[in-house]
């Protein structure tokens, strides 16, 4: 009996390390497909298109929209994101469990979408943190970091609508609990209906032997 996929929607502040610890989960462990976002932002250095993100420009990311070709899409700091629809979908079909990596906006119009989904926060353990870390990357205006500050206020406000927090203070933990908490949801009794009733005919099969 093949496995279904679950589809995990991973979220944070900008600068939590969120894509670290998905980066990490990818490496570590084989049972994980990652869907890669569109988005029209600039790549950073080092990033590749069709790896990190499909850098599209505004024309291109409204004709998906058109299209009805994304699973969700925002606007997030003057830019779009999105998720396209085909390579979830058929990443699930094969068993794999997919991650989405992507803000609040677009994790709460997929799980409206498909309630199974598991929805998990990263986050640092502190605001000063979060600060510290936007200022270290060293690619941002101090600007552009004030608009992610408040951003990621308005962002905190939504928190309690996500399954599970998880502190990303020490990156090896972090990624630890993230895994464990993705491989539980496959234990849960609604993700084991079809054994449950397999079960359940047998035993009336052999009741009375």
């Amino acid at each position: 009996m093949s496995k279904k996929g679950s589809l995990v929607i991973i979220s944070g502040f900008s600068g939590a390390g969120k894509g670290t610890v998905v980066k990490e989960l990818m490496t570590r462990y084989d049972c994980y497909a990652l869907s890669v976002s569109a988005t029209t932002r600039a790549p950073r250095e080092g990033e590749v298109n069709g790896r990190e993100y499909f850098f599209k420009t505004k024309e291109e990311f409204e004709e998906l929209i058109r299209q009805d070709a994304l699973y969700e899409y925002a606007c997030y700091v003057s830019n779009y994101y999105g998720t396209p629809k085909a390579y979830v979908q058929e990443q699930l079909a094969a068993g794999k469990d997919v991650i989405l990596e992507i803000e609040v906006q677009g994790a709460l119009k997929v799980k409206e979408k498909n309630p199974e989904a598991l929805l998990l926060f990263v986050t640092p353990p502190s605001a000063e943190e979060l600060r510290n870390r936007l200022l270290h990357r060293g690619t941002e205006s101090e600007e552009v970091i004030r608009e992610r500050m408040n951003r990621a206020a308005e962002e905190s406000l939504l928190m309690d609508r996500y399954e599970y927090l998880v502190i990303n203070d020490q990156l090896d933990d972090c990624v630890t609990e993230v895994h464990q908490l993705i491989q539980r949801e496959h234990l849960r009794m609604e993700a084991n209906t079809d054994m449950v009733t397999k079960l359940q005919k047998e035993l009336k099969e052999m009741k009375g032997e």
